[in-house]
């Protein structure tokens, strides 16, 4: 009964969605108020199907409804809690009943939090948001019914897959579904501003608030899972320029560039078509990310679906709804008047620089990910796009990001005095290089390339700082008078420095493992010592046990340095019997300057074992960067500015055709 009141539920939503879209619109073109305001009920009406449906489904993955076909195909009773719950969104339809969830939310928070919108913008938002939901619910109740019936059900269910059975997939999935679907706000925004003619700094600033949040949520999915896949595939690497992994990355660049160009629309009141553009994009590219993972066309771990007929449908909504937007921008875009204008040596021009790389850096990844599989569409050739390429290409394309990211601060907005700018860059370089030195010292470090990718990291860090000593007055004011004003920095400003602080801590992670790391990968017999960089892995013993679900061996592995124990680490390979597969869960001890990872392999038949050892060097600085890059955001959301009130009225950016 509550399966069938799940489907009631699904199906409900999908007749407010239609109510959302149409209502409002009508009224909003007829001028009538009273159509308009419908839309806020709509979203809350919609909100509540869909959370209704989605706890439904939750509830017979809890209970070990097999009944339910897809609790059958991804659930077991023998199941930890957590990954019954889990399970809901492990699979295709679960997931995709995630992904309208996300929408409604944002729909209904549009209609809570933004009533200081004007009720014309809000309604058409909220338009456009229902006109995504229906395409989405169709693909659902046609193609992935989660509430699918079996006629037979079986006596326990088939499991999920073991790699997934992992904590991180409790908020991984949800928090990067924050970042893709959440950018549809943006997307809602823009077509909203091209119907009803309102493109302004109030514009940027109603806007601005939804693109944090689903900016962070986007920057935190992606570091969540790269942790997953550091931790739980045993291959000691973080990143593997896997297409999935792409087609997040690829709305997460535009969503940087758009994040920046928002705010040169609210301040300056410029760049307002390449602002629409942007947010038109950046939706596009999550929509692209969404048809990546459920068309069949990728074999991935981070695939759901293999059959092409849901890839159809999805390659059919995702035309109908980029191509419509597209077009719209296309007629209404002669018709934007640009506001203000601003020199070359500018924070305008600074932001413009951002905007061009990180559209640049996507176009990279862009062709690397979708060139083979549209190769391979045309003539059946398969080629491998791999690191070389993106390390070669896209590398030095972020690296010139990060040193413009450092300039940009110290740039005034609409002209800026290039003589100050080029004094302040200089002393950052020197501060920069002198760093540079005594890590050299210190460490010995030669390689090149990593040598300059530290520079580029100590030059953002020793920016941002700097910018901050300026701001607040150092050194020439007293030490009580520097702490008052930072004190009263806007949460804004602490949002910026944070996230440049966090990107340059982040990157100088990146370099130090993937230019310093030290790997062995042998067979070792229990005692023997083998050398990783500055350590020592000794095997010491295997002891085989049992788990919730799964059987596994547990190796003690100890690791010295200069003679001295610094680690017992202690990796495991389990045995899921009922899906029939194993994984690995790495060993790792976590030090201030890297990890010590160790991973057991099979057994050579000889007493022996493959072990694979490893020494990553800055892998904690990743995470924290990543951390203060998603924190970031939210603290800049916390700023007042962006959640009280508006700017006031200007003049609509929008003017009639002559």
């Amino acid at each position: 009964m509550i399966v069938e009141l799940g489907h009631f539920a699904l199906i409900l939503a999908l007749v407010a969605s239609i109510i959302q879209a149409c209502v409002p619109l009508w009224g909003m073109l007829r001028g009538n108020a009273s159509a308009m305001q419908v839309a806020d009920r709509a979203a809350e009406v919609q909100f509540l199907g869909i959370a209704t449906a989605f706890g439904a489904l939750t509830y017979a993955f809890v209970v070990s409804d097999f009944s339910v076909r897809i609790a059958a195909l991804n659930s077991h009773s023998a199941k930890p809690m957590l990954y019954k719950v889990t399970g809901v969104w492990a699979n295709h339809e679960g997931s995709m009943l995630l992904w309208v969830l996300m929408l409604a939310l944002f729909g209904v928070l549009i209609s809570l939090f933004g009533r200081m919108i004007p009720v014309r913008m809000r309604s058409t938002v909220l338009s456009v948001q229902g006109m995504i939901g229906i395409g989405f619910y169709l693909f659902i109740l046609l193609t992935s019914n989660p509430f699918e019936r079996v006629a037979m059900p079986p006596l326990d269910g088939q499991g999920m897959n073991p790699l997934l059975q992992d904590p991180g997939v409790a908020f991984h999935p949800p928090l990067l579904y924050l970042g893709y679907v959440g950018f549809s706000t943006a997307f809602s925004f823009a077509v909203a501003a091209l119907i009803t003619g309102r493109i302004d700094p109030a514009w940027a600033r109603w806007m601005r608030p939804w693109i944090l949040i689903a900016w962070s949520g986007l920057t935190a999915g992606i570091a969540l899972g790269s942790w997953w896949a550091y931790y739980e595939l045993g291959w000691g690497g973080f990143w593997f320029w896997d297409p999935v992994e792409n087609a997040s990355f690829m709305p997460w660049l535009i969503g940087t560039a758009l994040l920046h160009s928002a705010i040169v629309v609210e301040k300056r009141n410029a760049l307002l078509k390449w602002t629409i553009l942007l947010a038109i994009l950046t939706f596009s590219l999550s929509l692209i990310g969404t048809f990546l993972v459920r068309s069949g066309i990728l074999t991935s771990v981070h695939a759901f679906a293999t059959d092409p007929e849901r890839g159809a449908f999805i390659l059919l909504l995702l035309a109908l709804y980029i191509g419509a937007a597209l077009v719209l921008f296309a007629w209404r875009s002669p018709q934007i008047n640009e506001g203000g204008v601003f020199a070359i040596w500018s924070r305008e021009t600074g932001l413009l620089v951002n905007n061009l790389l990180m559209a640049a850096g996507c176009g990279v990844v862009f062709v690397g990910t979708l060139y083979p599989l549209a190769l391979e569409l045309i003539n059946g050739a398969k080629i491998s796009v791999g690191a070389p390429y993106f390390n070669q290409a896209f590398l030095p394309i972020f690296g010139i990001a990060m040193l413009a990211a450092g300039i940009g601060p110290f740039l005034s907005w609409k002209r800026a005095r290039r003589a100050v700018v080029l004094r302040r860059a200089a002393l950052t370089a020197i501060v920069a290089a002198a760093v540079l030195g005594l890590v050299l010292l210190v460490a010995g470090l030669r390689d090149p390339v990593g040598l300059l990718g530290v520079f580029i990291a100590l030059w953002l860090a020793v920016a941002t700082l700097q910018d901050l000593a300026v701001r607040i007055g150092l050194p020439g004011v007293k030490p009580d008078v520097a702490l008052r004003r930072i004190i009263g920095l806007p949460r804004s400003a602490w949002g910026l420095y944070l996230g440049h602080g966090g990107l340059a801590i982040a990157a100088a992670g990146v370099i130090a493992v993937s230019v310093w790391k030290s790997e062995v990968i042998q067979t070792v017999q229990p005692g023997e010592r083998i050398a990783v960089g500055p350590y020592a892995f000794v095997l010491d013993g295997i002891e085989n046990t049992t788990g919730p679900n799964y059987q596994t061996s547990i190796a003690t592995v100890e690791v010295f340095r200069d003679g001295t124990l610094v680690s017992t680490l202690k990796p495991e390979r389990r045995w899921y019997p009922v899906e029939q597969k194993p994984t690995t869960e790495a060993g790792i001890r976590t030090l201030w300057h890297g990890d010590l990872y160790a991973v057991l392999g099979d057994p050579n038949g000889g007493g022996g074992f493959v072990m694979r050892y490893y020494y990553n060097p800055g892998v904690p600085w990743m995470w924290l960067g990543a951390l203060l890059i998603s924190l970031s955001a939210l603290v800049s959301l916390s700023d007042r500015r962006l959640r009280v009130g508006a700017p006031s009225r200007s003049r609509a950016a929008l003017q009639p055709a002559e």
